[in-house]
């Protein structure tokens, strides 16, 4: 068993989620093959329609455990609760198909887990941005009061530090506290947003630590959607609806922290339709007729896919909070 500051590394399941991305795919799996202390194992569950990542990880990848998420796409949390069901080492950790580790990856998350009062490890996912290791240095990974989140997790704070919630490409948990809590709560539809955050609240809730380890890394580089773009309209109801639902299943639908975000979220909707519409009345001023009644048409359509976001998201969070 692998080693670092004198006590053993716990064994690991890495857990790959992957949607019709065999490219992306076998460049994450030849990461993980290279790093210096090797997983206990490498699960890759599969939402795809074809065959293509099967033959992959048959043909590349023999060691590999697959399995076939029979629920299909956007349903990321149901993948990663068949890895977690199967896993067999103390920690389970997580990483995107479109994720490379570098080769010290588990070196610098695992060493954390010898505090029995961690639940979670993870670490830093870079993209080779300018600025981007010092952006939101001293905001990483914040549950805010007004019910808002921050991300930055690609900026290096120098140290492992406390976190409310951890980014789903690179992230670990302690398999243990993964049953206490009764696996990984489904629910979260549409886009991979959130899933991971109510599971993080989950673990907090608890009463385990959360730690951001910077020097974990990997290389996070954002692939193409399947199914639609990153931040269109489908995104804009998908991200808002989860939101709303992670916050009424966790906090419930009279708490605070709902009625604050449901301010800060009309307001920050509003003050996007405005700044876009002043872009489409400046169009429309330039003679741009046709495009302006286009984009002008979009941020109403976006507008409405945020509202629309809300109320689903509190019907559908408040019956979760029942049955949970």
């Amino acid at each position: 068993m692998a080693t670092t500051g004198g006590g053993p590394l716990p064994p690991t399941s890495v857990a790959v989620i992957t949607y019709e991305r065999p490219d992306y795919l076998e460049r994450c799996l030849t990461h993980l093959a290279a790093l210096r202390t090797p997983p206990l194992e490498v699960i890759v569950v599969d939402s795809s329609d074809s065959d293509t990542s099967a033959r992959l990880v048959r043909e590349r990848f023999p060691d590999v455990r697959y399995l076939v998420n029979t629920a299909g796409p956007n349903t990321m949390a149901t993948a990663r609760n068949l890895a977690f069901q199967i896993a067999r080492g103390d920690v389970v950790a997580f990483i995107d198909d479109d994720a490379y580790a570098e080769e010290t990856w588990l070196d610098h998350l695992l060493p954390h887990y010898a505090d029995p009062g961690v639940g979670a490890v993870g670490g830093r996912q870079i993209r080779r941005q300018e600025g981007e290791l010092t952006e939101g240095v001293d905001e990483i990974g914040r549950f805010l009061e007004d019910g808002t989140l921050t991300g930055f997790f690609a900026a290096d704070p120098g140290r492992p530090i406390e976190v409310d919630h951890l980014l789903g490409a690179n992230m670990s948990y302690r398999r243990s506290v993964l049953v206490e809590l009764g696996g990984i709560r489904d629910g979260y539809h549409g886009t991979c947003v959130r899933e991971e955050t109510d599971l993080c609240f989950r673990v907090k809730a608890a009463g385990y630590r959360l730690v951001f380890a910077p020097d974990a890394v990997v290389e996070h580089v954002a692939a193409p959607y399947a199914k639609g773009q990153r931040f269109d309209l489908r995104y804009a109801y998908w991200a808002q609806k989860n939101h709303v639902i992670v916050l009424v299943r966790n906090f419930g639908p009279r708490a605070g922290v709902l009625r604050r975000y449901l301010k800060a979220s009309r307001r920050a909707a509003t003050s996007d339709y405005r700044e876009r519409m002043a872009r489409t009345r400046s169009r429309a001023s330039d003679g741009d007729t046709r495009g302006a009644l286009v984009a002008g048409g979009a941020a109403q359509l976006r507008l409405l896919a945020v509202a629309a976001g809300t109320l689903t998201g509190y019907v559908a969070g408040s019956a979760m909070r029942r049955r949970d």
